[in-house]
């Protein structure tokens, strides 16, 4: 319920993505042997880098309410301008840290990352003044954008037959990081605001010091870029790449408008949940602890026997209407209790990401996955610089003194509405393929 929790998505996709193309590898690729300890390392900086933003998600809003003088309308629009400088950030970061990993190694792409982002914390925790707590965001928008490097890295020293395991492994280190982090966080912003940046310093320092001493290097000097290539860094390119493929084009819209309703979370709830219920950091941390936990559930439990059940299609029609379901209870919600009673049913919209991704790789062939799934990826990004503009604009309309009407869940009910959308256009173009496709468009022979 986080903008860092579209990361957990954006990451997973990634995932997806890299295993893809992993599987085109022939058996006589080599990769160095692995060692335990690295990939322990990999998944320990995947898992702090998760934690230490969920440390900051009950506090961060409350911090940037201070700053304004306790105007709630007032942070909102802050915290939707934060929420769009970090997404802007993480899409042009994301490919940059990759190309640059491709060049110089991995080793030194996420070792400066983890650094950057333990010194930016504590940037975060002794900033004195809006503007420079904003500066810290952009520089956690830069350092954090580690994820595409240690997936590049597990590619790197994992046997192919191994890697899904491996990639696994991130997957939970996400779920668990999103599910510790706020609940740590509310506990320790209730003691006070800024102690969770300071834990969270500490534990991306420590984990910097840590790969000092046991992360080799996993990319060869015969096997890295000739240079720097700003083309191959360029995440506007892969967006462009879904003009030739007009099949995957309304299922990449409904990729795109879920995404972009789910950013209401990042941009509203804390501040939602303190304006309308009284909600403090610690009850948030509660409150996004159990988001994490059925968001497990569903992803765990129910995603492969719904789909099995009633297949892709239905599966994806059925997320996407619970989705609506609950934006609309947490619309007029009044009570906590009855927003609390929104949550398991928003939680099984988990079902429609997986089913939508399965339809896209169905319309096209096992070569152009991987661009294709980088495409989409770009898609989230570009949800991630809308979203919390429009969501932490609204919410500050509707609670302000010039507000049309007092209607603080008014941002919800957009998501809503945005949702429905994405079931007509899910309804016309959730369709399996009459035959498998493969290769470019126009291009099959090669």
């Amino acid at each position: 319920m986080t903008h860092e929790l579209r990361l957990v998505s954006q990451s997973r996709a990634r995932l997806r993505a890299r295993s893809i193309r992993d599987a085109a590898v022939t058996a006589s690729t080599t990769v160095p042997p692995v060692r335990n300890a690295a990939l322990a390392f990999i998944f320990v900086t995947v898992l702090i880098d998760v934690l230490s933003f969920g440390l900051i998600i009950p506090v961060l809003p409350h911090l940037i309410e201070d700053f304004v003088g306790g105007d709630t309308a007032h942070a909102a629009y802050w915290v939707g301008v934060f929420g769009t400088v970090f997404a802007a950030i993480q899409f042009f970061s994301s490919p940059v840290q990759g190309a640059l990993s491709d060049r110089f190694g991995r080793r030194p792409v996420i070792l400066l990352s983890c650094l950057g982002l333990g010194l930016d914390f504590c940037f975060m925790a002794l900033a004195n003044a809006l503007p420079w707590l904003l500066v810290g965001r952009i520089i956690s928008g830069i350092t954090s954008a580690s994820f595409t490097t240690a997936n590049a890295y597990v590619a790197d020293v994992t046997p192919g037959d191994r890697r899904a395991k491996s990639y696994g492994l991130l997957g939970a280190a996400f779920g668990l990081g999103f599910i510790v982090g706020p609940l740590l966080g509310g506990w320790l912003g209730a003691i006070h605001l800024r102690l969770p940046f300071w834990f969270a310093a500490g534990l991306a320092l420590l984990n910097f010091c840590y790969g000092l001493l046991v992360l080799p290097e996993s990319l060869p000097k015969e096997k890295r870029a000739p240079k720097f290539d700003w083309s191959h860094a360029n995440p506007l390119g892969a967006v462009v790449l879904l003009k030739r493929y007009p099949q995957v084009f309304g299922l990449a819209a409904v990729v795109f408008i879920a995404n972009l309703a789910h950013y209401v979370y990042p941009s509203i709830f804390v501040l939602f949940a303190d304006y309308q219920y009284g909600w403090g950091p610690r009850e948030v941390g509660w409150v996004l602890a159990a988001v994490g936990v059925c968001n497990v559930i569903v992803n765990v439990g129910l995603v492969g026997r719904v789909v099995h059940a009633i297949g892709e299609r239905r599966a994806l029609l059925l997320g996407l209407s619970c989705g609506v379901i609950g934006f609309t209870i947490y619309g007029f919600a009044d009570l906590g209790w009855m927003f609390l009673v929104g949550i398991p049913i928003s939680a099984i919209w988990g079902l429609a990401a997986p089913s939508t991704q399965a339809l896209i790789t169905r319309q096209v062939g096992s070569d152009v996955q991987g661009r294709i799934q980088g495409a989409l990826m770009s898609l989230v990004s570009m949800a991630g610089i809308i979203g919390p503009a429009i969501f932490a604009g609204s919410f500050g309309l509707f609670i302000g003194r010039h507000a049309p009407l007092h209607l603080p869940g008014a941002p919800f009910l957009i998501a809503a509405s945005l949702l429905v959308g994405a079931v007509l256009i899910a309804w016309r173009y959730a369709r399996m393929p009459a035959t498998s496709r493969t290769g470019l468009p126009g291009n099959e022979a090669a």
